[in-house]
């Protein structure tokens, strides 16, 4: 029983000890919360230090929460807080913008100092006595309140205009957008460009210089007025001299084949060998003769006859000029508006009406024109000879038909180049990747010619092409597929070609070939040649014949 009576007593003093510590803690919680309520933050701020200390965490925490329940005492308190922390975001967000500026260098230096002006502002702004009296304070005025609002939204404003005016440099895809549509809209601008450029150059190369007109005029007016000028010499045993070394030379140009004339016969070792076939058409022949027999070739022997002396070369037997007799190819040659004539631009250099004359298929019909020869070197009116070319006779052909410089360098100039190889034809008997080849100075060896039947193959493609299916236009694809096993490689040293588009041909390779040619659009004896190649071929021309002078060419 005393033992029960102890445990009793014992209870009773633990929950003796535990109502006075409880109580107290009560009582002041109560205090505190009726000083709260009467006397605002200032008095809970120190009643709930004080709590914490004399009664722990736990009492605290209660404190705390109780005291969140509250209504706000103070609404110009709660209002200024809640500037104070616009204005502290506002400079995070200015020093963000301004880090990230800054990032940029050079390309962002004023959104730097716009946005560094700015954290400045809001900071100074913060510091004045006035406002930080209003922060540290129990009491606020609430016309500095109202003042310091206005100026918080005044510069919130300037914020927002200044972020808003940068937008395009901090947003990314913005940038990348705008980015995008800048070179969408330049490389717009530099296909037209290129366009408008290569029609006009497309003109350029279609006109007849004045100075040239005035020329062949004067030539035929000279052959008018002194017949003998430009009568027929008969026929010299040495133009079939199958030893003697001989020449092709088609074109309706005086002044061009005349250069092609004088280099390659200042440039030869001895003149009375070679053997000069120049072709032209009906119209220049007048012309072409009176000047050579003017300004002979010195003691080479030179023959001028027309196209259409060679009766053999009608339409029944000649695919091209059946086909050049059709109304939509002539269209198409003879095209004037722009947007139609550049609508095919890889195939723009192709739209020279010098290819609907004869004089430019006249090449596939050597053996034929040249019956008792055995080797002919053809040479285009746009070339210049500076060497000697009496070795390539000497070059052993392997049976081969077409002696050639090979113009493809890693990809370029290929076969793929000039051929559609989505005809089924082209893919079974063509190598796509087969290097491609210059027309202009091509050696022929006119028995293999003749052995390989490579006119009647050239006419088998032709004939297939009446539609341009296998290939667009001009006569070097034809000549690729006519001579597409028969044809040999020639140094590059013999023929360098592109000083009619090209302007970074070396010097020293140009001084070392045997022949340069003026392939392109830019020629010579045109204004818009390229004046760095242009020595090259005035050098050969006759400025001192009478007509030369009278027409002002080149001067």
């Amino acid at each position: 029983m005393a033992v029960g009576r102890g445990v009793v007593r014992g209870s009773r003093a633990a929950k003796g000890m535990t109502y006075r510590m409880v109580a107290p803690t009560l009582l002041l919680l109560v205090f505190v919360t009726t000083a709260v309520l009467l006397y605002g933050d200032s008095f809970a701020s120190v009643g709930l230090e004080r709590t914490y200390i004399a009664s722990g965490h736990v009492h605290a925490y209660m404190a705390r929460t109780f005291l969140a329940l509250r209504p706000t005492s103070d609404p110009l308190r709660a209002k200024a807080d809640n500037l104070f922390k616009q204005v502290k975001d506002q400079i995070a967000i200015v020093n963000a913008y301004a880090s990230f500026a800054r990032k940029a260098k050079l390309d962002m230096v004023k959104e730097v100092r716009v946005f560094s002006d700015q954290g400045r502002n809001y900071t100074e702004l913060l510091e004045r006595p006035e406002n930080r009296a209003m922060l540290e304070s129990g009491s606020i005025d609430e016309e500095n309140l109202r003042s310091f609002e206005r100026e918080i939204r005044e510069r919130m404003r300037i914020t927002r205009q200044a972020i808003l005016d940068a937008k395009e440099l901090f947003d990314n895809q913005l940038k990348i957008q705008k980015l995008k549509d800048t070179i969408f809209a330049v490389n717009d601008q530099l296909s037209k460009a290129k366009k408008q450029g290569a029609f006009s150059s497309l003109i350029a190369a279609k006109s007849i210089p004045k100075s040239l007109h005035c020329l062949s005029m004067r030539l035929m007016e000279e052959c008018i007025a002194h017949s003998e000028t430009c009568a027929q010499d008969k026929p010299a045993p040495e133009l079939e001299d199958p030893k003697l070394y001989h020449y092709a030379i088609f074109s309706d140009n005086v002044i061009a084949t005349s250069v092609v004339v004088n280099s390659l016969i200042k440039n030869c070792k001895d003149p009375k060998k070679h053997v000069l076939h120049i072709v032209t058409d009906k119209m220049n022949l007048a012309a072409m003769r009176t000047w050579f027999k003017l300004r002979p070739p010195g003691k080479a022997h030179i023959d001028v006859k027309a196209v259409e002396d060679y009766k053999f070369l009608n339409s029944s037997y000649v695919p091209v000029l059946r086909q050049l007799e059709s109304a939509n190819l002539q269209r198409f040659y003879f095209e004037n508006k722009m947007e139609n004539a550049t609508k095919d631009s890889s195939n723009m250099k192709f739209r020279n009406p010098k290819y609907l004359s004869m004089l430019n298929h006249l090449r596939f019909y050597l053996p034929e024109m040249y019956p008792n020869l055995h080797r002919i070197l053809f040479l285009d009116d746009d070339i210049v000879v500076q060497k000697d070319l009496t070795g390539l006779w000497e070059i052993d052909m392997n049976g081969k038909v077409n002696g050639a410089v090979e113009t493809c360098f890693g990809s370029f100039h290929r076969y793929d180049k000039y051929m559609n190889f989505s005809h089924p034809l082209i893919k079974a008997r063509i190598n796509p990747k087969a290097c491609g080849w210059a027309y202009g100075m091509n050696f022929f060896d006119l028995d293999a010619w003749r052995r390989e039947k490579s006119t009647e193959e050239y006419h088998y493609w032709q004939n297939l092409n009446e539609n341009r299916t296998l290939w667009k236009l001009g006569t070097l694809p034809p000549g690729l597929i006519t001579f597409y096993k028969t044809t040999k490689p020639l140094n590059k040293s013999w023929h360098v070609l592109g000083l009619g588009y090209n302007p970074n041909i070396s010097i020293d390779k140009i001084k070392s070939a045997a022949v340069i040619h003026f392939n392109g659009n830019l020629k010579p004896w045109l204004d818009l040649a390229m004046n760095q190649y242009r020595d090259y071929w005035t050098k050969y021309v006759d400025y001192e014949m009478e007509f030369v002078q009278l027409c002002n060419f080149g001067l």
